[in-house]
């Protein structure tokens, strides 16, 4: 039997490309929004924190300012505590799950059922097998009950996954010392743009300018804002570092087993990502063109 566990970050990473989309369904899909403004959270932004806040329980503002690193403070205060007032948090997942089972189902109603419940079986096998010591989030989604159809088991499968590769990129972050305006300022850049993430993450002219200034001290931009090397390389190091801390639950599996999760999830994820706005904050890796070869990994 061939063991992949040494290219476990590798493999990490492709089920990353593929679970990402299905989780980010509920941001982006119709049904999905409908649903949260059902639930009474009008806006945007009112739905996605409370949504990705829920499983934490009727939290203020700071533990998420923390936990999803990225946004500016008074970007989550504008959202929190007063969601809570809107919608409990009950209330809230309910919301989440209706919303994205509707948005999977219009999805994926193309595809065989038994192929969506095997699907969701895998992904819950990897939840089982999940490293959650000192991952918030994905701790907290883990600890929610499944739900019987294969589809909400899914969704809710692949967001739990989600949360704890977030959770170990976050401490892959703070451990390099990187600031999160700086990581914005890197990322406009190198492979985004500016007038996307800055307003997208709520940080003001000024602080976006001293966060450029964080990573030009760094070595990691060049005074006119081109990515050196070493900023190649340590950015690197840090999606290294998370591929790492997501590896656990797929160590162990030989190459047939990889290549039939890979194969059960490249059509729902390919068909997930086809709601993804052309302007996506994560920069996902391509999926493969053909399925994984069954053989040792070079």
């Amino acid at each position: 039997m061939v063991r992949v566990n040494d290219d476990s970050g590798r493999i990490a990473r492709l089920m990353w490309a593929h679970f990402e989309p299905i989780h980010a369904v509920c941001y982006f899909h119709p049904r999905a929004l409908d649903s949260f403004r059902a639930a009474g959270l009008r806006g945007y932004w009112r739905g996605y924190f409370a949504s990705r806040a829920a499983p934490l329980g009727a939290v203020d503002a700071a533990p998420v300012i923390a936990a999803f690193f990225g946004f500016a403070p008074q970007m989550v205060t504008r959202a929190l505590p007063h969601v809570w007032e809107m919608a409990t948090p009950q209330e809230v997942l309910r919301a989440r799950l209706i919303g994205a089972v509707q948005a999977l189902a219009e999805l994926t109603y193309d595809q065989p059922q038994d192929r969506i419940a095997e699907a969701a079986d895998v992904l819950e096998a990897a939840v089982d097998r999940l490293e959650l010591a000192g991952r918030v989030l994905g701790s907290a989604n883990a600890a929610l009950p499944r739900n019987e159809s294969p589809l909400a088991r899914l969704w809710q499968a692949a967001t739990t996954l989600r949360e704890q590769r977030g959770d170990g990129h976050v401490a892959a972050l703070v451990a390099a010392g990187v600031h999160p305006v700086e990581v914005l300022a890197w990322r406009a850049a190198l492979d985004q743009r500016r007038e996307f993430l800055q307003p997208a993450r709520g940080w003001t002219d000024e602080e976006w300018a001293a966060g450029r200034e964080r990573a030009i001290a760094r070595g990691w931009l060049t005074a006119d804002g081109t990515p050196t090397d070493r900023g190649r390389a340590e950015f690197q190091a840090i999606e290294d570092a998370t591929d790492r801390a997501a590896a656990h639950p797929w160590r162990g599996l030989d190459a047939a087993d990889v290549e039939r999760i890979d194969g059960l999830l490249d059509p729902v994820g390919r068909a997930a990502r086809t709601v993804l706005p052309a302007e996506f904050p994560l920069v996902l890796p391509d999926l493969p063109q053909q399925r994984l070869a069954t053989g040792p990994a070079a």
